[in-house]
């Protein structure tokens, strides 16, 4: 254990508050014991977090061990029960997402810098190997990391330099007790399979196998790593978009990979998956100019204006123009006027210095909000088509004016944004609109 000793002193600060992720499992309980054995050296504060999930009859008595090892050693103790599930019904997924959200509620609640999981070098081995014959990208099969930087907090996995014997080794040494979790030992599962017919075989070959799939991991990781820094520095990537031209003389690895950080962006807010088949075709659509392809979960791949785009598709009726001359659309006749109108909601006052042109004319899209003039805050744009009695059909046809940053500035005939000026302020451009 000398070894995760080390890492943890090195990148763990001094006086700082750490969340750890404790089942009360053998690698749980391991973990804690050596971060109490460096508490008082490094000025640590920790916080157990434990979810129960209330799957096997014998968690009740596991969340009672860990409380217990607690209160003995002066740790503080977070509980959380998992009594609701997706659909009604267990999932691996699910259970990872809400304890998760725990873990990060935990750390919010003590502004902690560190959460701390017992994943070891076992389990970086079957992550990797079953990833490889799932079939994934070169950050998929990086497979675990050490030591990875969150928007608010680090995680840190110093088990990841022992194998599951050493585990067992260091608690039977120290008197640790732990509960054992019978489901790990069924072949149902996938993983299960990894851990019991696999890795006994790698093991004979080699015993300190992990290690190899560690430094295996770590080179993969900084690969990735070049990679992704290569083509943020020639500005491949912009804005959430990739500039065609810049991928001319570059190899399909950057090309591929370009796209995968924009699938990345996507997955850290939205469902978002794409197959091999659907990559090859986004490969294709870097040379399609004007082109678009359907994606899962109504996203779509499109290449407009030298630039490819992932996108959520937009409803049947959507249409979008620039707005540089007078101009019909749908219901409307839009024009540029040099003389002041009335202040009603059919004349907006706008000075270019609060706008990112080019202005645009489109139709709604969900989720779409306004920052209403005189109102604090933002409205949703069908919550005013509902007070305005609007019905759906034109709901779906109605114009929207917006800049370039899509910041709604009007809706034509009902409400103006705080973009737009009073006739006593100071403005430079005059937009009139009329119904057809």
């Amino acid at each position: 254990m000398n070894r995760v000793i080390e890492f943890l002193d090195k990148v763990i600060e001094v006086n700082s508050t750490i969340v750890i992720a404790c089942s009360g499992g053998p690698d749980s309980m391991c973990l804690l014991n050596l971060l109490i054995s460096i508490r008082n050296k490094k000025e640590l504060n920790l916080i157990v977090a434990h979810v129960n999930h209330k799957i096997r009859k014998e968690s009740d008595n596991e969340a009672l061990l860990v409380k217990k090892f607690c209160e003995e050693n002066r740790v503080i103790f977070e509980y959380k029960e998992l009594n609701e599930y997706k659909n009604n019904k267990f999932s691996e997924e699910d259970a990872h997402k809400k304890r998760y959200a725990f873990f990060r509620e935990i750390i919010k609640k003590y502004n902690a810098k560190y959460l701390v999981t017992a994943h070891h070098g076992d389990d970086l081995i079957e992550t990797i190997l079953m990833r490889i014959s799932r079939g994934s990208n070169l950050s998929g099969y990086v497979g675990i990391n050490c030591f990875k930087e969150n928007l608010d907090y680090i995680t840190l996995r110093p088990l990841l330099f022992v194998s599951k014997n050493d585990i067992i080794k260091y608690n039977k040494d120290n008197s640790i007790d732990y509960v054992i979790d019978k489901s790990n030992e069924s072949l149902i599962y996938t993983r299960n399979r990894y851990r019991h017919v696999i890795l006994p075989f790698l093991k004979k070959e080699d015993k300190n196998i992990h290690l190899k799939y560690l430094k295996f991991s770590k080179e993969l990781e900084e690969t990735d790593e070049f990679i992704n820094n290569y083509i943020y520095d020639k500005k491949i990537i912009i804005d959430n978009y990739i500039v065609i031209n810049k991928l001319k003389d570059e190899k399909d690895i950057i090309k591929k990979k370009s796209i995968e950080l924009l699938v990345k962006d996507i997955q850290k807010k939205d469902y978002f998956d794409i197959s091999d088949r659907q990559m090859n075709e986004l490969m294709k659509l870097l040379n399609n100019k004007n082109k678009s392809i359907d994606l899962n979960n109504n996203y779509q791949g499109v290449n407009e204006y030298g630039v490819l785009k992932i996108i959520k598709k937009k409803n049947s009726e959507y249409l979008e123009v620039v707005f540089d001359k007078n101009i019909e659309f749908n219901d409307f006749i839009f024009y540029y006027d040099t003389n002041n109108g009335d202040n009603s909601n059919n004349t907006i006052y706008i000075n270019n210095e609060d706008i990112v042109f080019p202005l645009k004319l489109r139709t709604r899209l969900d989720g779409d909000k306004i920052l209403v003039k005189n109102l604090k805050g933002s409205k949703k744009v069908n919550d005013i088509f509902i007070d305005e009695k609007i019905n759906k059909e034109k709901r779906d046809r109605y114009p929207l004016l917006v800049d370039a940053n899509n910041n709604i500035i009007w809706i034509p005939g009902l409400k103006k944004s705080q973009f737009c000026k009073d006739k006593s302020e100071k403005y430079d451009i005059i937009i009139k609109c009329e119904a057809r």
